[in-house]
């Protein structure tokens, strides 16, 4: 039952965005604005890393892609994205797995500075095609993020409406098992 109840808190935690992200503009966005990403969780090599160390990682580019919103309204049609795979982060990091079924149990929750979470589970992201299209991004129409992403954010590309799992301000990975 305890289990269940972590895994229905996270899965409330991604359900519930902030108010800042769900309103897509806020007055200040500079106080949101992250310099770096950390990965921590169930991970051998604790990370925090800025944008020159992740631009060190293989790059990868997204390209021609609308933002759908939950509701199913484009808020946004982007050209390019620039970035490295969430997993290449993740490689970087080492996820922890002592027992071969561990992997199944394991989730990553993305975190924004102003709050929002958005959960990827290992399965959807090392045994899916979405995988190779969660992009933690630095540059988005061939051009640094401005203060209303940071310089730092994530996007699920494969997802029918990447506006939920769009993760502006993105300040930190972690990688929790379930039970």
């Amino acid at each position: 039952m305890k289990r269940l109840q972590h895994a229905l808190l996270l899965l409330a935690l991604a359900m519930a965005p902030a108010l800042t992200h769900a309103a897509g503009k806020v007055d200040n966005p500079a106080q949101y604005v992250t310099k770096s990403v950390s990965v921590a969780g169930v991970v051998a090599k604790p990370l925090t890393l800025s944008v020159a160390e992740l631009k060190k990682l293989p790059p990868t580019e997204l390209a021609g892609m609308p933002i759908v919103c939950q509701s199913g309204a484009t808020m946004e049609e982007v050209k390019q994205y620039k970035g490295v795979k969430l997993k290449d982060v993740l490689d970087k990091a080492e996820i922890v797995s002592k027992d071969h079924n561990d992997n199944k149990k394991m989730v990553i929750v993305a975190t924004a500075s102003d709050g929002y979470k958005a959960i990827f589970s290992w399965q959807e992201l090392y045994n899916s095609p979405i995988g190779d299209e969660v992009v933690v991004f630095y540059e988005k129409n061939s051009k640094p993020l401005d203060e209303d992403e940071g310089q730092i954010a994530l996007i699920s590309a494969k997802d029918l409406r990447a506006g939920p799992r769009h993760v502006k301000w993105l300040k930190s990975l972690e990688v929790v098992k379930l039970f």
